[in-house]
């Protein structure tokens, strides 16, 4: 698990190649906001995280498979993940933050995923 990365992944990648034409002038990964979101907007208080499907629980057919070894871990392992991502979230709402997540499978539609950050981001 050590060569899993947590930043600079292709997804993330090209989720900041997107923005850069619309919307420049975002932080990255800033340990000062709660949850260290990958992407942020400080002044219009906008946080975007960018998540894999697998890592982070999500319903889509790549996130719902359960590795077959050591299925108990992996288990309480993305469960641990989705916790800690509401707690995040819910946290970065309570200091007035909006949260946008962007999950890995979204990027097979790019252009539907421009629209939803021009409409998080407007």
């Amino acid at each position: 698990m050590r060569a899993v990365k947590s930043r600079d992944t292709s997804p993330e990648l090209a989720v900041r190649a997107l923005l850069r034409r619309f919307a420049p002038g975002y932080r990255l990964h800033r340990r000062d906001i709660p949850g260290t979101p990958d992407i942020a907007f400080i002044g219009r208080k906008r946080a975007i995280f960018v998540h894999g499907c697998f890592w982070h629980g999500h319903d889509c057919a790549r996130g719902a498979r359960t590795p077959k070894a050591n299925a108990d871990y992996w288990r309480a392992k993305i469960a641990r993940n989705v916790a800690r991502d509401a707690q995040h979230q819910a946290a970065l709402t309570a200091q007035g933050w909006r949260v946008f997540i962007v999950w890995e499978c979204a990027l097979k539609d790019r252009a539907a995923l421009e629209q939803k950050l021009r409409d998080f981001l407007g």
